[in-house]
């Protein structure tokens, strides 16, 4: 199943996950659950598209500095709900050239090894768990109309969020696995745009590699995750079910609001 890309030109990583087709046979609805990149600086084209699309919901994934950095455009008709994965910044999303420098010049594998960590830290964290909690309880209670939850490239925290609500709706790991990788072909351009304006501040081809490992998604990075889940919790299940305290309501709730 191939991804559903939105032909928005000022919004990074637009996907609708509509189509997917879970394990019973079932499918995914479609202008229901969006995930992009952060929706600041929107044209007027990507949001009348927006508009007509059904959006009805924005909830924002991202820290508050980061909000406050980087606003997201108000589309009329939405209502926004900030509900952050991690306290602070975690993904470097939001970080100048000049401090990233100073972590990620020397390791090459730095900056891949902090994004292992990183994700880690989003299955661990009870803040984070608490943030993944609500996500779902806001996607519940949202009857009709789309919803796009976004961090800044749509990647990481998105990614990890993409992956909890499909797995409850009952698409397999594979498929899941491949939407997320998605968005490493989505954010080539980005990459490549950062990488030429870190070569053309001289920086050494260690921090260029870092700054990569940054701006993309890996199998690595997801393992890191389900492995966490599976060796400190019991499994996906288990802790979708403990930690995230989702309950057979809620993942019957989901099913019939976003499943045809």
């Amino acid at each position: 199943m191939q991804a559903k890309v939105l032909p928005l030109k000022t919004i990074r990583n637009p996907r609708d996950l509509g189509g997917y087709v879970t394990k019973d046979g079932h499918k995914v609805k479609m202008q229901r659950l969006l995930r992009t990149g952060r929706i600041c600086n929107l044209s007027k084209h990507d949001q009348q598209y927006l508009i007509n699309y059904g959006l009805r919901k924005v909830i924002d994934l991202r820290s508050e500095k980061e909000r406050k950095q980087d606003p997201d455009t108000f589309i009329s008709g939405t209502k926004h709900f900030n509900i952050s994965i991690s306290p602070e910044d975690n993904t470097e999303a939001g970080t100048s050239f000049e401090d990233l420098f100073k972590k990620f010049d020397d390791n090459s594998i730095a900056a891949f090894e902090h994004m292992r960590e990183n994700y880690r830290l989003m299955i661990t964290r009870p803040h984070s768990q608490r943030a993944f909690h609500s996500i779902l309880e806001e996607m519940a209670n949202t009857p009709e109309g789309a919803i796009i939850f976004h961090c800044s490239e749509g990647k990481d925290r998105t990614g990890l969020t993409t992956f909890f609500i499909l797995y409850i709706l009952g698409v397999d790991l594979e498929t899941i696995r491949q939407d997320y990788l998605f968005s490493n072909y989505m954010l080539n351009d980005y990459r490549a745009k950062r990488d030429l304006e870190a070569k053309e501040k001289g920086s050494s081809l260690a921090f260029r590699a870092n700054l990569r490992s940054l701006g993309s998604v890996a199998d690595e990075y997801l393992d890191n995750a389900i492995i966490t889940m599976c060796e400190e919790y019991g499994g996906i299940d288990s802790y979708i079910k403990n930690q995230l305290l989702v309950s057979d309501e809620l993942i019957n709730l989901l099913r019939k609001l976003y499943l045809e």
